[in-house]
């Protein structure tokens, strides 16, 4: 059974595996230029104290994304 929710509600220390991204235009492409694309495995790292933006690893690189960013992005969470 999957459990698909939204990165943006993930929990620090919660892997996930990507299954899309949503976003349109300009932010599809900055979000697939940094490697998330279905399929891809995430763990989420950190998160600021405000909680935004979020650290996540992927393929042994970790980044941030702003949370407007991360609500393009769904995930089966395992």
């Amino acid at each position: 059974m999957s459990n698909i929710i939204n990165l943006r509600k993930m929990q620090v220390g919660q892997n996930g595996r990507i299954t899309s991204v949503e976003g349109k235009g300009e932010i599809n492409r900055r979000i697939r230029d940094m490697g998330l694309i279905p399929g891809t495995k995430i763990t989420i790292v950190g998160r600021a104290p405000l909680q935004d933006p979020v650290a996540l690893r992927l393929s042994g690189v970790t980044i941030s994304l702003r949370n407007s960013e991360a609500d393009h992005i769904k995930v089966d969470i395992e």
